[in-house]
């Protein structure tokens, strides 16, 4: 193999320069094989399953809501400064057991602080605001090999971006990932950073003044994570306003899942192109961390981005007439997803809960592709939505990731989903909608301003224009829906004062401005259909047992016997014949859902001859289906309890990921339900390909 020699001199230079560091450490480098290896006891699991069990505490911040702004800069006086401070009688002494064999290190270290906690002479490192990276991460943290974890110190305003997964747990300060704050005291979070969305910043926030003394409390928590002589050195950078966190490396059955895929094994590794500014030898990389330097541009906000945060949060959090209503819509690949997130997360500083209703059908949030639902969410989203796929509390299985086959069936299902919430709630709601914003798609998203009680409008756009009309509420008195149309003035109105004045919203319109707006990712994992698999698998991992060990493929998993009798079968994304509705179904993903009328059976199979708008309670695999006994084997993570209440199967357009049926180990000769012998030069043989080029008479002004 033929080695660049320049490439090869500037690494004997990288090593050279990073020589006199890695001697002063006792732990050795980190090798990039090592990158994608987490090591994880199955202590730091079960007792992170066991956090996770318990009943969560309600999230509060200490202080009133603050404005999302950017990070202030402050004139900080250079790490090589030295100051005189007057020792004081009331200087903080460090508790010590006398007995211990550094006890005398400690009382003679602790002299060298007065009562504010502030190093008398000593030469701190990189304390500045900014980005933490290379040799500043090897001053400001410590890793234990012993226990497998990290302890950071971050100063206000500092931040971290990095690529991988880990646990999170605020041990003294705080700080704000995606818009939530974590603080002492709560529970660890667990952070996903992979390379098929933008990489996750933790950056530390202001402590208030009266809640820091001195640096008592944080050399003894500091002592229950790390050595003496890891405590000491981390004990310089602690200041009345830094932020300590604990980072822990993860493994869950949804990481397991995802890894034991060849196409996967990297997904929480940096893409080819941020290889280069990756940090490869620091504290955190062994934990599944790799830390990015400021050349990768992380989570970015625009003026207009943050205004309209603050407008929503206020809205929520202050005296709003009844609860917000929040409606975001834009075009393809403009960031509405991660603006949803980051909303979500700011909320849940100030309250306990937040509804989401999803209009998503291409990119959910919360199920798999395919489905409208409404949820409730209490914890923060720290990762993209394939991190947090969960049972909404109603569902609705629509069987495609467009609505344009069926726009009444679309509408309908969102208003039954409207009208599942109860009235008298006022947790704030948020609706997503698709990124279809021409044609028949902007006349959907003008009848759901006009079908629900929408208070603000957040339009998504870039490069300075719009690709749509604004949704102002004087262009909805005149735009045309789909099912709606603006009321025509009567001859009354113009002999009357008494006029009913229309419902009337916020419209708030934010310019995107991050690297790649518009454009859909051409790198690895980075495109919608990725994406869609990967919730899909997200969701099958929930299969896997939840104690560590090697992953069992879906073949070798024990279905559930169900007879036809019991359930009715149906096609919601096209017509298919009765005689060959099973073939169709057979090792298909299926929609368990439940009919409002008993199901009928006559001794056969029950076919459905229409598409329901019924609710869905989760997806299964068809593993098989036995004619001879008349019993469907069915794989699905559903409970138990709540599979009793199904009574129907549907089979939408959503098809399973190749890998689940190309992948399976153990198996031999010819794979089940795929094969090699095809031929796209039949008539018909390969999928149908629609072309949506054609101007519809609405677009051209007809």
């Amino acid at each position: 193999m033929k080695v660049n020699k320049t490439a090869q001199a500037k690494s004997q230079a990288r090593s050279q320069k990073w020589k006199d560091v890695r001697g002063k450490r006792s732990r050795p480098p980190i090798n990039s094989s090592d990158l994608n290896s987490s090591p994880v006891m199955a202590r730091v699991i079960q007792e992170h399953q066991a956090t996770v069990k318990k009943k969560p505490s309600v999230k509060r911040l200490k202080n009133k809501a603050k404005s999302v702004s950017a990070p202030k800069k402050k004139n900080i006086p250079q790490s090589g400064s030295k100051k005189s401070h007057t020792q004081s009688n009331g200087s903080s002494m460090l508790t010590v057991d006398n007995d211990s064999e550094d006890s005398q290190d400690w009382k003679e270290y602790s002299k060298s602080f007065n009562r504010n906690g502030i190093e008398r002479s000593c030469i701190v490192g990189d304390t500045r605001p900014g980005r933490l990276e290379g040799e500043a991460l090897h001053y400001c943290a410590e890793r234990d090999d012993r226990k497998n974890h990290a302890v950071l110190v971050m100063q206000e305003n500092q931040t971290l971006c990095f690529r991988g997964k880990c646990f999170l747990t605020s041990l003294y300060g705080r700080v704000e990932v995606m818009g939530f704050t974590i603080e002492e005291g709560q529970q660890s979070y667990p952070l996903f950073s992979p390379a098929s969305h933008c990489p996750l910043t933790i950056r530390a926030l202001e402590s208030p003044p009266d809640t820091r003394g001195d640096r008592t409390d944080a050399s003894v928590m500091l002592r229950k994570y790390l050595s003496s002589v890891s405590c000491k050195k981390l004990l310089k950078r602690v200041k009345p306003s830094s932020s300590i966190i604990l980072l822990e490396p993860m493994e869950t059955p949804l990481t397991r899942f995802l890894s034991s895929f060849t196409d996967l094994s990297e997904l929480f590794s940096p893409p080819m192109s941020e290889l280069i500014s990756a940090v490869l030898d620091t504290p955190l990389n062994g934990l599944g961390m790799i830390p990015l330097v400021s050349a990768i541009e992380g989570f970015k906000m625009s003026e207009s981005y943050r205004d309209a945060l603050n407008t929503l949060v206020n809205a929520c959090t202050g005296d709003f007439d009844g609860c917000a209503v929040i409606l975001v819509c834009g075009t393809k690949n403009v960031g509405k997803s991660t603006f949803i997130r980051f909303l979500i997360n700011t909320l849940l500083n100030h309250t306990t809960s937040v509804d989401y209703l999803e209009g998503d059908l291409g990119q959910t949030e919360f199920t798999p592709a395919g489905c409208l639902s409404l949820s409730t969410i209490r914890e923060p989203l720290l990762g993209p939505p394939f991190t947090h796929q969960n049972s909404p509390e109603h569902m609705i299985y629509y069987g495609q990731t467009s609505c344009e086959s069926d726009l009444d069936r679309f509408l309908e299902s969102m208003k039954s989903l409207w009208h599942r919430r109860s009235p008298s709630r006022e947790t704030p709601v948020i609706i997503n909608t698709m990124g279809w914003v021409k044609g028949f798609g902007f006349q959907l998203l003008v009848d759901l301003i006009r079908f629900f009680p929408v208070s603000h409008v957040v339009q998504l756009s870039h490069g300075g224009t719009t690709q749509c009309p604004l949704l102002t509420p004087d262009f909805l008195k005149t735009a045309h829906g789909c099912q709606t149309h603006p009321p025509a003035p009567t001859a009354l109105d113009e002999f009357t004062d008494i006029h009913t004045p229309p419902r009337s919203y916020t419209h708030l319109n934010v310019q995107s401005e991050f690297q790649g707006v518009g454009r859909q990712g051409t790198a690895k994992h980075q495109r919608t259909n990725e994406h869609r698999e990967l919730s899909l698998l997200a969701y099958l991992s929930q299969l896997q047992s939840a104690d560590p060990g090697p992953v069992r493929p879906l073949h070798s998993l024990t279905p559930y016997q169900v007879p036809h009798t019991a359930l009715a079968l149906g096609a919601i994304h096209c017509e298919i014949s009765p005689s060959h509705m099973l073939y169709a179904a057979n090792a298909s993903l299926v929609g368990l859902c439940c009919l409002g009328e008993k199901v009928t059976s006559r001794g056969g199979p029950v076919m459905l001859s229409q598409a329901p708008i019924c609710p869905c309670v989760g997806f299964g695999v068809l593993r098989g289906i036995d004619m001879e006994r008349g019993l469907y084997f069915l794989l699905t993570p559903v409970d138990p309890s709540v599979l009793c209440k199904v009574n129907c199967l549907l089979l939408g357009a959503i098809s399973l990921p190749s890998c689940i049926l190309t992948t399976q180990p153990g198996s031999e000769g010819e794979t089940p339900y795929v094969t090699t012998d095809y031929s796209f030069d039949l008539t018909g043989a390969g999928k149908l390909r629609v072309f949506k080029g054609l101007m519809r008479p609405s677009q051209m002004g007809v």
